[in-house]
């Protein structure tokens, strides 16, 4: 009798297991989830770029007039490592646009900010400035050295919209 109690629990486990993984499937099926990718954040860098306009040691770039599609979505300061600044975007079509600037050594910084991308033949001239062509595996960049600081346009969107950005650049 002991025996026959022990394989009836066992079995009466098993069913219940069964009856919880199917209820399981049906919430999943009938409750709505959604798979698409998390909307970034759009970030107001008015502080920050104040901020660093104060306390650079170079005029610190930031675009004027760009249309609102472009989507600001990072900003940081960092005085204490030879002043760099960050602004980083979402072009209209959803591609990495950034801003990165700093005093330190041009070569490490580029190698850095672009993802190791590499310097081309090929130079442009954008808003007065004259900007050295980077192409990487992930990011493309426009690179120019003035004023003590090396200011990189760097992201995986296409030179078109690099170049759109170093257009709306206000240094100051």
């Amino acid at each position: 009798m002991a025996g026959r109690q022990g394989t009836q629990t066992v079995k009466n486990m098993l069913w219940s297991l069964v009856v919880i993984a199917l209820a399981a499937g049906v919430i999943y099926i009938f409750v709505p989830h959604d798979e698409s990718k998390t909307a970034v954040k759009r970030v107001d860098y008015r502080v920050e770029l104040l901020t660093a306009r104060r306390a650079a040691a170079y005029p610190v770039a930031a675009p004027e007039g760009l249309p609102k599609a472009w989507k600001p979505t990072s900003v940081r300061f960092n005085g204490a490592e030879d002043d760099t600044w960050h602004l980083g975007f979402l072009d209209p079509d959803e591609e990495y646009v950034a801003i990165e600037q700093s005093t330190g050594k041009p070569a490490a910084f580029i190698k850095d900010v672009t993802q190791k991308a590499s310097k081309t033949k090929a130079t442009d001239e954008i808003g007065g400035r004259t900007w050295q062509r980077y192409e990487g595996p992930k990011y493309n960049a426009l690179v120019s050295g003035e004023k003590g600081a090396t200011t990189v346009i760097t992201g995986t969107a296409s030179f078109g919209q690099l170049t759109k950005m170093a257009e709306s650049l206000k240094m100051s």
